[in-house]
């Protein structure tokens, strides 16, 4: 069930990312009513599994077979010898049925445009855009949506949304990492590390250690300390903004969006279906809410600007590793043998041992696995290690996950 606040018309959009083909399906399955992607030229996750042509209509096809849509990133800033290779692999998705293209530069949207494709036009984060005249330049130009910056707070987002609502849909990241400076505009990793942010390359060095040193003594170099680790300063927390979806919904933001194209499975069934529970109703407090994020690795939580203003909350000093309260130990295939579910094992398990079950629908329960466990090739054993299968006699559904939470 979900909140109908303008009309029968209105559903807020939850929008998933997608490293991969198999992130993609596990998105679906978990409650994302739509998924971004990026392929193997033209997307700033480099570093992600990335989608083969192949990969992106197959992807596509699973998804409107559900109902469910698909968003292409061509958001880098290319040169201008990239500039065909672009518009190619755009006419190849648009041919394949993808739903927008998700674009930074003016260049590549209005190269696009001329080619009058099917797929819409979705503003990327990246174009930085924090004010109402940007969004209606990009309606005016022919876009369908903006994603607006991370960097503003409610009462900007309010502000945009009363001159541009019925004019041009707006997105708003709610969940995942954030960038120390404006979105991608951070030269520090190319600089250090020859590794370009707005190429989809970026090396995270504001999540590296540092020390100082003074102008007048060069070569000693004085650490500063938080603790034992030393000072990270630069380590911005992750954003978490499930208590302002309500208030998002109630100005008709027109889409919810999560990042982690490299992020794993465990993570996307993790925050996916915690947002689509928030979505459909369902009210978390924060510590209810804190408690269940963070069964996945993150770097700490913050509201990030969305308040109004940034504090010492909002960066993680004492550690750039990152913070978990679980380990994904397996999940539940769509096979079975003798009647039983088979598990594919990711991390070690061991007989009588109890887990956490993450259901389909996000909802939270036990299990303790039996005192003897048996492999696919009817083995009787009391370990089993990462890439194995086992027997369990439970019925749980395919693709649930079960996980060891540490205490």
């Amino acid at each position: 069930m979900s909140f109908n606040l303008f009309g029968s018309g209105y559903r807020l959009e939850l929008l998933a990312p997608a490293g991969n083909l198999e992130k993609l399906k596990w998105a679906v399955m978990y409650g994302a009513d739509a998924v971004y992607f990026g392929t193997e030229f033209g997307s700033l996750r480099n570093f992600a599994g990335n989608f083969s042509f192949d990969d992106a209509a197959e992807g596509l096809q699973y998804l409107h077979q559900r109902d469910k849509k698909g968003y292409v990133t061509l958001n880098i800033y290319p040169f201008s010898h990239e500039y065909s290779k672009l518009i190619h692999t755009a006419q190849t998705l648009d041919e394949m049925g993808v739903d927008a293209f998700i674009v930074s530069d003016l260049g590549v949207f209005t190269e696009i445009k001329k080619c009058n494709l099917r797929a819409a036009l979705h503003i990327s984060t990246q174009a930085n855009t924090i004010n109402y005249q940007a969004a209606l330049a990009y309606q005016q130009l022919g876009a369908k949506r903006v994603n607006l910056a991370r960097e503003l707070s409610f009462d900007q987002i309010k502000d945009i949304l009363k001159h541009t609502k019925g004019r041009i849909e707006t997105e708003v990241f709610i969940h995942g990492a954030v960038c120390f400076s404006y979105s991608g505009r951070c030269a520090i990793s190319d600089y250090l590390a020859d590794s370009r942010a707005n190429r989809g390359e970026c090396k995270h060095p504001c999540r590296w250690k540092y020390t100082l040193m003074e102008e007048t003594r060069p070569g000693q170099y004085m650490p500063v300390f938080e603790d034992d680790r030393g000072l990270y300063l630069f380590n911005s927390k992750e954003l978490a903004l499930f208590e302002y979806i309500p208030d998002l919904k109630e100005l008709g933001i027109d889409s919810i969006k999560i990042e982690g194209r490299m992020k794993s499975v465990h993570y996307i069934a993790t925050v996916v279906s915690f947002y689509r529970q928030v979505l459909d109703g369902k009210r978390f407090t924060r510590e209810q809410g804190m408690k269940y994020l963070s069964r996945v690795p993150n770097r700490g939580y913050s509201a990030g600007f969305m308040k109004g203003y940034i504090d010492s909350d909002d960066y993680q000093r004492e550690q750039s590793t990152s913070q978990f309260g679980s380990v994904f130990v397996g999940y539940v295939t769509d096979k079975k043998q003798h009647g039983k579910y088979v598990l594919e094992v990711r991390n070690k398990i061991r007989a009588g041992e109890e887990l956490e079950v993450l259901n389909l629908d996000g909802s939270l329960s036990l299990i303790r696995l039996p005192d003897e466990l048996y492999t696919t090739e009817g083995l009787k054993v009391d370990v089993v290690n990462h890439s194995q299968f086992v027997l369990l006699d439970y019925g749980l559904e395919p693709f649930t996950i079960l996980r060891r939470v540490e205490r």
